[in-house]
C-alpha cells in the first residue's frame, strides 16, 4: 500500500472547540459498558425498546426485509411508532444512565423505498445516464423528507461503486463505470441527502445523515461476483473505485459504509490499510466507518458475533443486524482485556458522538414531537417528490433503435401495450423495493404509483386514442402500434449475479412476442426493463423502436411522457439519456467493441437506421440454465423431465398425452396462459414421481446462502390422503425432501398458484447443495391431480412453505 499516493480530501469542518467540550464532556460520563453500546448496530428484527435501555446501543437499523410488525405492508404510522418507541428507549436515563439519540439507518437506495406509498425514484443505474447532478441533488432532497418523516435519521446512501463487469448483480446500484459521473453525483446526492455544509439546511429536520458506501473496490470484483475479490491493482482500486470518496468527504458526508468485498484477498471490513490510513488519515474523514451487514464475520479470525479485527482496523461501528448481542459481550470483553486498546474505543466513541452532535440529535427531540414527521403523511409520496422522480424517467431513458422514426407515437392511435411488465410496477421498480429482492408483490402494493402501460394508456385515451393493456400481447382490435414492455425480474445483491450477458437463457418468450407482433404487420416498440446493459441484439433486431428503461421506479407515466406525441402532433418531450455504461455486442463479458459506445443515445432529431445486428451470441457450450428447469410445461435446455413409475421405470415427461408403463401416473398437456404451457398429472399410485435432472450436477450452495426458493407455479385439483412433497436429488441415497400436503391444502382447488420451499429446508433435509443432479422431484399419493407450467429457483411466490422442524 502507498496511502501517500491516494488523493487528498478536505474535511469541511473547521477545529470546532465548543463540539470537541460537548464530546469530552459525556464521554467523561460514560461508563465502558455504554460506550461499548455505541458500537454496535443491531436490526429492529433482532432488537426490541428494551434491548436498546439495557444495552445502550448506539444504533439500530431496519434491513431489506425488516420492517415494523414484520410485514412488507407495514404503515407510516407504524414505522413513526417504531422510532418513537426507539428514541424514547436510548433517551432513557433511570439507573443513571446517559441519554444518547440513536442513530437509525434505512437503505434509502432509490427513495424510502422500505415504506408503502413513498416516492420511488428511478435505480442509479439509469439516472447516470441523465447526467445531472441538479437532479441528482432534488432526488437526494426528496428522499431525506420521506425517511426524517417517518423519524428515521440515517440514509445508507449513495452507493458509489464503479462497475467495471455489470454480471455483478448490484450493478443497477451504480451510476455509471465511468469514475467521473460517479464523482460528479457524489456530491450532489451527498448534499442533497444531508444539505449542503455551511448553510442552515445542513443537517436540519428535514435532512439524514449520508452513508458513501462501500468502500472501496465492491464494483471491481474478479467476474463480477458480490462480496467477492478484487483482484486489481492499487492504482485502478485508487483511480476507478475511489473515485466517489474525496468529493463525498469534501461535500460533508457523515459516515462511510465498508464492503463485504476483498481486495486481492483481504476483506475491506479488516483492512487497516485502506480504512485507517487511506481514508481517515490521507482523505481525512473525521466521520464514522460502519460495517456492512455481519460483514465482519467474514474477516479471517472473526465471527459474526467476535471481531475485534474489525474494530482495530478502524471501523467504528460493526452492523450486527442478528448477532448484537454476542458480539457485544466480545467486544465488551475485549475492550477490558487490552485485545481493543481502550484509544480505539475512544476514538470511535468519539467520531460517533460528533456525528450524532452534528446532526442535531440531541436538540431534535422525539420524532413525535418533529414538524416534518407529524405531517409525514404530506411528504411521503406527495406531488413534487412524485414530478422530480417522473422528470428523473424522461432524463434517464436511452433510444437504441428508432428505424423509420416510429417514435414519437401519435397518442390520437390504437396502441397495444403487451409484455409482462406493462402493468407491473414491481417489475419497473427492481430489487430493494419494498423488500429486498423486490419480489412477492403486487400493484396494490404501490398506492399512488403508476404502471408503464397504465401511464401510456392514460394519455392516449385523453388524447382521444385508445389502448389495450395484455401482457400476452392479446387484442380485441388490431393496433397501429404495439409497445412491448419486458425485462429482468427483480433481484439485489448476491442473488442478482449472472454468469454472463445473456437475457434469460432458455426463455424466449419476450423474444418471441416481439416477433409475433411484428409478424402480423405491426410497428414495434420495445421498452426494456433492466438494471444493467445486457446482449440484447435479438430482440433489438425484432423491434423498429428499442428504449433502454432501466428500473424506472414508481412513475411510469414518465415513459409515455416521451414515447408519445402531444394531441396536436408535436414532441411533448425528447429523449434525454446518454449511455453511462457502454452496451456490449456480445454476451461474453468484456468481449469486443461495443455495440454502443458509453454516451450513445439517440434523440428525435437523429435519422439513423441501425442495421441488423449480429444474434451470435459469442457464448461457446451448451449454456443451461441454473434456475430455470421447467417452463410452459416443458424442460429448460439441459435438463431432462421424466415420469417415474412406481416400480421406479422413467420414461420422457416431454411428449404429451403419456402414461407410465405400470399406468401409475399419467400426463396430458393443458392451457394455462398460451397453447398447451402446462402439464396435468394425475396419481394411480403412492410411489410414481416426477423428475428433472441436470446434465451435469449443480452447486447451488451459494443460492441457499441468499435465502432463495424452489418456485413450482401449479394449480391443485385434487389432493390425496397420503402427503405430498417435493426434493431435490444429490446421488443415491442423497434427497432431501420437504412436506407439501399442509401448504398445499391452503391453495383454492382449480386456481393457479406459485409455491415456495427455500432451499436451506432441502439442506436441512439432506440435500448436499453443492452436488444437485436432480433440482426437482415431485412425489405424491394415489389420487392426486395437479397441473404444473413452470419450476424455477427465485424469491417471488404466492405462498412459501414452512421447513419441518
Amino acid at each position: 500500500m502507498h496511502p501517500d499516493a491516494w488523493p487528498r480530501a478536505t474535511w469541511p469542518f473547521p477545529k470546532d472547540a465548543a463540539l470537541e467540550q460537548r464530546v469530552s464532556a459525556l464521554m467523561a460520563k460514560m461508563t465502558v459498558e455504554e460506550k461499548v453500546g455505541q458500537l454496535v448496530q443491531a436490526d429492529i428484527l433482532s432488537v426490541t425498546p428494551d434491548d436498546v435501555r439495557k444495552y445502550r446501543l448506539g444504533g439500530i437499523l431496519a434491513g431489506g426485509n425488516s420492517k415494523p410488525g414484520g410485514k412488507v405492508t407495514a404503515t407510516v404510522d407504524q414505522w413513526k411508532a417504531t422510532s418513537e418507541a426507539f428514541y424514547r428507549a436510548a433517551m432513557d436515563t433511570s439507573g443513571g444512565h446517559q441519554a444518547i439519540p440513536l442513530l437509525f439507518g434505512i437503505d434509502a437506495v432509490h427513495g424510502h423505498n422500505n415504506v408503502v406509498g413513498a416516492t420511488l425514484f428511478p435505480q442509479n443505474s439509469a439516472l447516470g445516464n441523465a447526467h445531472d447532478p441538479e437532479l441528482i441533488r432534488e432526488i437526494g432532497e426528496a428522499t431525506a423528507a420521506e425517511v426524517r418523516a417517518t423519524g428515521i435519521n440515517w440514509s445508507f446512501a449513495p452507493t458509489l461503486a464503479v462497475p467495471q463487469d455489470v454480471r455483478w448483480g448490484r450493478s443497477y446500484e451504480g451510476y455509471s463505470q465511468d469514475p467521473a459521473i460517479v464523482a460528479q453525483y457524489a456530491t450532489a446526492m451527498v448534499e442533497g441527502l444531508q444539505g449542503k455544509v455551511g448553510t442552515p439546511q445542513f443537517l436540519d429536520g428535514s435532512h439524514v445523515l449520508a452513508s458513501a458506501k462501500h468502500f472501496v473496490g465492491d464494483g471491481g470484483t474478479k467476474n463480477g461476483k458480490d462480496q467477492g475479490d478484487a483482484q486489481i491493482s492499487e492504482a485502478t482500486l485508487r483511480d476507478i473505485h475511489a473515485a466517489g470518496y474525496p468529493p463525498a468527504i469534501d461535500a460533508g458526508v457523515q459516515t462511510i459504509m465498508a464492503s463485504f468485498s476483498s481486495w486481492n484477498g483481504t476483506k475491506m471490513s479488516g483492512n487497516k490499510a485502506l480504512i485507517t490510513d487511506v481514508l481517515k488519515q490521507r482523505m481525512d474523514f473525521q466521520g464514522l466507518v460502519v460495517g456492512d451487514w455481519n460483514s465482519h464475520g467474514q474477516v479471517p479470525g472473526c465471527s459474526n458475533d467476535d471481531c475485534p479485527a474489525s474494530y482495530n482496523a478502524g471501523l467504528d461501528v460493526l452492523m450486527a443486524p442478528d448477532s448484537w448481542r454476542g458480539l457485544y459481550e466480545h467486544t465488551l470483553a475485549e475492550v477490558k482485556s487490552g485485545v481493543i486498546p481502550m484509544t480505539r474505543l475512544d476514538d470511535a466513541v468519539a467520531r460517533i458522538l460528533r456525528v450524532k452532535f452534528r446532526a442535531g440529535l440531541f436538540e431534535s427531540g422525539a420524532p413525535s414531537t418533529q414538524s416534518i414527521v407529524q405531517h409525514a403523511s404530506e411528504v411521503i409520496g406527495s406531488p413534487a417528490h412524485r414530478a422530480v422522480a417522473r422528470r428523473a424517467v424522461r432524463e434517464s431513458l436511452v433510444l437504441l433503435k428508432n428505424n423509420g422514426g416510429l417514435l414519437p407515437l401519435d397518442p390520437r392511435k390504437h396502441i397495444l401495450v403487451a409484455g409482462e411488465s406493462a402493468d407491473n410496477i414491481s417489475r419497473q421498480s427492481g430489487g430493494w423495493t419494498l423488500n429486498w429482492q423486490g419480489t412477492g408483490l403486487k400493484n396494490e402494493n404501490f398506492p399512488g404509483a403508476q404502471s408503464i402501460g397504465a401511464g401510456i394508456a392514460e394519455q392516449v385515451k385523453a388524447a382521444g386514442g385508445s389502448a389495450e393493456i395484455d401482457a400476452d400481447g392479446h387484442f380485441t382490435q388490431k393496433p397501429d402500434v404495439a409497445v412491448v414492455v419486458f425485462g429482468e425480474d427483480p433481484y439485489a445483491e448476491f442473488q442478482g449475479d449472472i454468469p454472463n450477458l445473456m437475457f434469460r437463457p432458455g426463455d424466449d418468450h419476450d423474444l418471441e412476442l416481439l416477433r409475433h407482433l411484428h409478424a402480423q404487420g405491426i410497428p414495434v416498440v420495445a421498452v426494456f426493463l433492466s438494471g444493467r446493459v445486457l446482449w440484447m441484439n435479438r430482440e433489438i433486431n425484432a423491434a423498429d423502436a428499442f428504449v433502454a428503461a432501466w428500473l424506472p421506479g414508481s412513475e411510469g407515466g414518465g415513459v409515455a411522457d416521451v414515447l408519445l406525441r402531444k394531441r396536436d402532433g408535436s414532441i411533448a418531450n425528447d429523449f434525454h439519456g446518454k449511455l453511462a455504461y457502454a452496451w456490449p455486442s456480445s454476451a461474453v463479458e468484456g468481449q469486443g467493441k461495443p455495440q454502443f459506445a458509453l454516451g450513445y443515445g439517440l434523440t428525435y432529431s437523429d435519422r439513423v437506421s441501425l442495421p441488423k445486428l449480429s444474434e451470435v451470441s459469442g457464448i461457446s457450450g451448451e449454456q443451461v440454465p441454473v434456475g430455470n428447469y421447467l417452463d410452459r410445461g416443458k424442460a429448460v435446455h439441459g435438463y431432462t423431465f421424466t415420469l417415474v413409475d412406481a416400480q421406479g421405470a422413467a420414461m420422457a415427461g416431454d411428449v404429451s398425452p403419456a402414461t407410465t408403463p405400470d399406468g401409475s401416473l399419467h400426463m396430458v398437456a393443458l392451457d394455462y396462459k398460451a397453447q398447451e404451457d402446462a402439464r396435468r398429472f394425475t396419481w394411480q399410485s403412492n410411489k410414481a414421481q416426477l423428475s428433472i435432472r441436470a446434465r451435469t450436477p449443480l452447486d447451488l450452495d451459494r443460492e441457499t446462502n441468499g435465502d432463495v426458493l424452489l418456485v413450482t407455479t401449479l394449480r391443485v385439483n385434487a389432493l390425496p390422503t397420503q402427503d405430498v412433497w417435493v426434493g431435490m436429488g444429490c446421488g443415491a441415497n442423497c434427497q432431501g425432501h420437504v412436506a407439501l400436503g399442509k401448504a398445499l391444502s391452503k391453495v383454492a382447488p382449480g386456481q393457479w398458484t406459485r409455491i415456495g420451499v427455500s432451499l436451506k429446508c432441502f439442506r436441512a433435509a439432506g440435500a448436499d447443495m453443492h452436488h444437485i443432479e436432480q433440482p426437482f422431484a415431485w412425489g405424491a399419493g394415489s389420487g392426486t391431480d395437479i397441473a404444473i407450467s413452470r419450476v424455477a429457483l427465485g424469491t417471488d411466490v404466492d405462498q412459501a412453505v414452512d421447513c419441518p422442524h
